[in-house]
Parts: C-alpha cells; sequence; structure tokens
C-alpha cells in the first residue's frame, strides 16, 4: 500500500497559521525571518531528517511543500540537506489556501487514485519513530475489519515526549496526548479524494473510526521559539535533561543524537 508523508516547509499559506497575518506579504516577512529559517532549519536537520533516513520500511514518499518565493540560499539548503534521500519531493507552489493546496499535492502523489493508500501529516520541527512507516502499514492490516466498512481510518500514536532542543541539548518530558497530529496517519480507501488534510487533527475523530496505540514511544514534539500554535509556545511543561537511558532511546526509536543536536543549535 502506497504511503504519502506531507510537511509543510515555510509555505505562505492563506490560512493554515495561528499566528494570523492580514498580508500575504506579512506572512513572507514572518515567515523568512532570518532568525526564524534558522530555527527552522537546525530543528529540521536534528528532527525530521535523522528519523526518515531511518526508517525501517524506507518504501514511502515524503513530500516538503515550500513556497515559490521561499529565498534561494533556503531553497538551496533546503536541497543540500535532503540529498540522497529518495523519497523526498520538494515541491515549490504560489500562496494558496493553505487545506486546498496540500489536498491537491496529496492526491496529485497517489500513484493510483482508485488504490488505497496511507497517508501522514507532519511538521518541519518534529520527529516519529524509526518504524513509523512500518507501523502504519502493521495497522492498517490490524484494521482489516474497520477498513472493509469505512472509507476513512485514523492511526494515532499517543505516546511521545515534549522536547526543547539547544546548544545544550535535550530537554523533555514524556507525554500522552490523542490526535495532536505527529505521528498520526490516515487510511484513505482507493476511489475516495478525502486526504488527512481535510481535518483537523484534533477533531479527525469527528469523522472517522480512530485506532489508538499507546504503547511504545512514537514522536517527539519540540517546543520552541516560533512555534505556530500558542499552547506550544508558552507550554509550562516540566522538561528535564535526558537521562541516560533516555539518551538510548532518542538514539533507538528517533535517531536522534544529543552531540549532534548540541553541535548543530551551537553552530554560529
Amino acid at each position: 500500500m502506497q504511503v504519502i508523508g506531507l510537511c509543510r516547509f515555510s509555505y505562505p499559506a492563506y490560512g493554515g497559521f495561528q499566528v494570523e497575518h492580514d498580508t500575504i506579504e506579512e506572512r513572507r516577512q514572518y515567515l523568512y525571518n532570518p532568525a526564524r529559517l534558522e530555527e527552522r532549519f537546525r530543528l529540521f536537520e536534528t528532527t525530521t531528517l535523522p528519523c526518515f533516513k531511518e526508517q525501517t520500511d524506507e518504501d514511502f514518499q515524503f513530500l516538503i511543500v515550500t513556497g515559490e518565493c521561499l529565498p534561494k540560499p533556503s531553497l538551496d539548503r533546503l536541497h543540500d540537506l535532503t540529498a540522497g534521500m529518495k523519497q523526498v519531493r520538494i515541491i515549490a507552489r504560489e500562496p494558496m489556501r493553505q487545506r486546498k493546496v496540500m489536498k491537491e499535492v496529496l492526491n496529485a502523489a497517489r500513484n493510483n487514485p482508485d488504490a488505497p493508500c496511507l497517508q501522514f501529516r507532519h511538521d518541519d520541527d518534529d520527529a516519529v519513530s524509526v518504524d513509523f512507516v512500518e507501523r502504519l502499514r502493521i495497522a492498517a492490516d490490524e484494521a482489516k475489519g474497520l477498513i472493509e466498512n469505512n472509507r476513512t481510518v485514523t492511526i494515532d500514536y499517543n505516546s511521545g515526549f515534549l522536547a526543547r532542543f539547544g546548544p545544550d541539548g535535550i530537554l523533555a518530558a514524556q507525554k500522552y496526548q490523542p490526535l495532536l497530529g505527529v505521528g498520526m496517519g490516515m487510511y484513505v480507501r482507493g476511489g475516495c479524494e478525502l486526504t488527512i488534510m481535510n481535518f483537523a487533527h484534533h477533531r479527525i475523530g469527528n469523522f472517522m473510526p480512530v485506532v489508538s496505540y499507546p504503547d511504545a514511544p512514537m514522536w517527539v514534539r519540540t517546543l520552541n521559539q516560533f512555534n505556530d500554535s500558542p499552547h506550544a509556545r508558552n507550554s509550562k511543561a516540566e522538561l528535564l535533561p535526558l537521562t541516560p537511558e533516555q539518551e538510548g532511546e532518542f538514539i533507538a526509536r528517533f535517531a536522534i543524537e544529543q552531540d549532534a543536536v548540541r553541535k548543530i543549535h551551537s553552530a554560529a
């Protein structure tokens, strides 16, 4: 079954952000602020890329949607960071309604629209477990009864970590939270044009069955200066330095090495 992931990288959409702007030009100025872009790249390099480079099931597509107006040095950097990742396709689009363009991108990526697929959304500052794609396929097989009777089914891994990355390494706290968006996938029946971007992630259970797995930690959601969600920017979660056991878990489950985090986040 085809697996398609979608990641929005500083795409200047109409809508789609909780931080509001009156014009697209104001949104561009916010998204392309050098300090913001630098933080996004450092987080992208230390969270998203390691885990997708090390997926135990390599048969997936990872679509990175950015703006046609992304400054060329940043676009070049994005291409350089993802070079050699056969799953990655960088797609530059002009400003449009966020949900409309993301749905178009996902549906255009389906090899056969009449065949079922699995989809997931991913933020550029988060990580998923290295067996995420493999487990999505297993979950779809385990949910055969639901899949037979529903055109869409959500697969949600609700255990993970909140974390801050910086020059001193990683501060984190384990968290159980359903329908967070990261670590969540959706089965789509063949012939159905709905996508995971048709729905607000926290309300997706209002529209379809949800199969939840609370076992192993499956995601890392970072808290940082430019989180779109005010709940994340202003989070009061108590984050602590990783224990030796957690440091090993971050390497084994997310391919995140604390020394690499320190090095990249300390760079001038």
